[in-house]
């Protein structure tokens, strides 16, 4: 998943599975910043990398919504490169979602 034509399908995949679910919806230009940090974490992973691209790309998210402080989203709980498709949850606190505009 080293080449960028893989990051770029990778972050493709993973910035509309967030987007889909993102809350408040995000703008083109709000979209083109995740997609864009996810293509740079998924390009610069190493095999020596301490995280897995899951951790890296659920990182990623946590600090674009931390710099907003005005979204949230789903987080990656798999990657299937043979069909290239990710599954999203939103994470939650004593079974409620996260909420964006001030948190719980």
């Amino acid at each position: 998943m080293g080449d960028a034509s893989s990051a770029a399908d990778w972050a493709t995949i993973v910035t509309d599975a967030y987007c889909a679910d993102a809350k408040p919806p995000l703008t083109q230009e709000l979209s083109g910043r995740v997609r864009d940090a996810i293509a740079e974490a998924v390009d610069s992973l190493a095999g020596d990398a301490p995280n897995s691209l899951m951790d890296r790309l659920n990182d990623v998210l946590d600090a674009f919504e931390i710099e907003l402080r005005s979204v949230v989203g789903p987080r990656v709980t798999s990657l299937d490169e043979a069909t290239a498709s990710v599954t999203m949850k939103h994470r939650s606190e004593a079974g409620q979602p996260l909420r964006a505009f001030g948190g719980q």
